[in-house]
């Protein structure tokens, strides 16, 4: 016996008549943490896109460049990359990606653009602003435009540094947290840097008090920050001595804080600018004592390397971020350091530096020694060498036993 179903006519409950959803749906996100998640994880690998644009690389700054680099509405930082997909000069009614870049020309912001096109030759621009590139382009395309009878572009509301992507809100809040970004006096901030900003910190800003006085100078004097005068309270805490102000629990279990340590960090500090000396790290949260709150990172480089690199930053008018670990051992922060080395100095800290051997390697961490709220400025004693009055460097953290000079 054949049996056949048939469709009921009418209406059916379990039926959807069309897809239109009569509901709002509201997705909670953090826009800086996201973008600033993005960046962490290294330049060209991971790019986010906002509309036509494409970013690559926010680039950087040196101390030197900010006067230059910058106008009233936009950062430029060097070696900033985006592409930007738009009309193409060649071929009407299709679009073609322009990759943009940022690079430096005698002391002075160069801009280039590379025109990417499937199946021809790359076209080559470039300029000193963004706008004598991208009016260029454009008004080939409204040439373009105009002979294959299209509908006319409106070229004067193309704009180079909308098209570079640096007016970009999304853009703009990463230029406007880079270090140093401060000292671009005719910029006209939108949005201030953010504490939550987890940025690739390569540059040294200028005006750094671990490295430089505060006065205006064209030399700036190396100094090597000291771990082997630290009080001896807190390297018995670490060696296992009896007599420590460290509970037990707190000595045997230093291994399962450093662990802890290198994927928490993010969560105990920010960075921001200093009321002592430029940029300063700050208590994300509340922090007890005797917490391990980051750890001093670099290029570990023996003795003789250190004093090559100290002459070639000074030629560079860099400050210099070096942490001697022993009497065979430096760490070298100036380039590849992480936001431990914008720890300020105070004669009246907050935290000490210590060295601390983890599996067998010699590791600085930096250590509260007291009760930390969120929000104060993280600061230890460099315990720099007494020097004479000659190269002496004044001492700015405003504490109420100044002693008014760090060496």
């Amino acid at each position: 016996m054949l049996c056949t179903q048939h469709k009921l006519k009418g209406p059916s409950e379990e039926e959807l008549s069309n897809f239109s959803v009569f509901r709002r749906v509201y997705i909670e996100r953090d826009e800086v943490k996201q973008i600033a998640s993005i960046l962490q994880r290294g330049d060209r690998i991971h790019l986010f896109r906002v509309g036509g644009l494409i970013f690559h690389a926010v680039g950087q700054l040196l101390p030197s460049q900010m006067a230059n680099f910058h106008s009233p509405t936009a950062i430029f930082p060097v070696g900033y990359e985006a592409t930007r997909i738009y009309w193409s000069t060649r071929v009407p009614n299709k679009r073609c990606r322009y990759r943009c870049r940022i690079s430096e020309h005698d002391g002075r912001p160069l801009f280039e653009v590379r025109v990417l096109e499937h199946g021809m030759e790359d076209l080559h621009y470039h300029d000193t602003t963004p706008e004598g590139i991208w009016d260029r382009v454009v008004q080939q395309v409204a040439k373009l435009r105009d002979e294959s009878a299209m509908l006319k572009l409106f070229t004067d509301h193309v704009k180079g540094e909308e098209m570079y992507g640096l007016t970009v809100h999304a853009v703009m809040r990463i230029t406007e947290s880079l270090p140093g970004v401060e000292s671009c006096q005719n910029y006209q901030f939108r949005y201030g840097r953010h504490p939550l900003m987890e940025l690739p910190l390569m540059i040294n800003p200028t005006g750094c008090a671990r490295s430089e006085p505060k006065v205006p100078t064209h030399c700036k004097r190396p100094h090597t920050l000291n771990s082997t005068s630290m009080s001896k309270a807190y390297q018995s805490t670490f060696t296992g001595e009896i007599n420590t102000p460290y509970s037990k629990q707190f000595v045997h279990s230093k291994s399962s804080q450093y662990r802890r340590l290198k994927t928490e960090w993010k969560n105990n500090v920010y960075l921001a600018r200093s009321r002592i000396q430029g940029l300063g790290l700050y208590a994300a949260k509340d922090l007890e004592k005797h917490t391990m709150v980051i750890e001093y990172i670099g290029t570990v480089i023996r003795n003789e390397v250190a004093n090559r690199r100290e002459k070639i930053y000074e030629e560079q008018n860099r400050g210099i971020y070096m942490f001697r670990i022993n009497n065979e051992q430096v760490i070298d922060a100036t380039l590849t350091g992480g936001p431990a080395r914008y720890v300020n100095h105070s004669c009246a800290p907050n935290c000490v530096a210590e060295v601390v051997t983890f599996d067998k390697e010699d590791k600085i961490i930096i250590i509260s020694s007291r009760r930390i709220p969120k929000g104060e400025e993280l600061t230890y004693d460099y315990q720099f060498d007494f020097e004479d009055d000659q190269h002496k460097i004044p001492c700015h953290c405003g504490a109420w036993n100044c002693r008014k000079w760090m060496n």
